[in-house]
């Protein structure tokens, strides 16, 4: 057996320039590797999403605008109803104010025929109230 022995270096030698160099590179382009297989993959992921995400948005926004186009057909058709039911008020306020005019004068009416009544009773000799259906002659009226 031969032996040789290597020399053991005690100490480390410094790396050159162009090891260091070689190293940074290496080092850069494994963590570039890393991190551009780790983004590109969450970014690919995340437009995936936001595709699928849009056709569901676009057929969401048909399915509102048919809702819509439906809630406005039936908002139509309670202001129908509305406005028939306010012309129906009015009207019943027409026959109330007509019914209240009508009262109105039917008691002018009244009031007058009572004066021409109290005119002719003052030409005519006085009745007691117990005699007011008699006619002045003795006759019942």
């Amino acid at each position: 057996m031969s032996s040789t022995t290597l020399p053991i270096q005690s100490t480390p030698q410094s790396p050159t320039p162009q090891q260091t160099a070689e190293a940074r590179a290496a080092f850069t382009a494994s963590l570039l590797s890393a991190g551009t297989s780790t983004v590109q993959s969450d970014l690919q992921t995340r437009a995936s999403d936001l595709h699928a995400n849009s056709a569901a948005i676009d057929k969401q926004e048909q399915e509102l605008l048919k809702q819509t186009k439906n809630l406005s057909k039936e908002s139509d058709k309670w202001q129908k109803v509305v406005d028939d039911g306010a012309r129906g008020v009015k009207e019943t306020g027409d026959v109330q104010n007509w019914a209240e005019i009508l009262e109105r004068d039917l008691c002018v009416l009244e009031d007058t025929m009572a004066m021409v009544d109290e005119d002719e009773r003052g030409a005519m000799p006085m009745v007691d109230e117990d005699e007011r259906g008699a006619m002045p002659n003795g006759r019942q009226t």
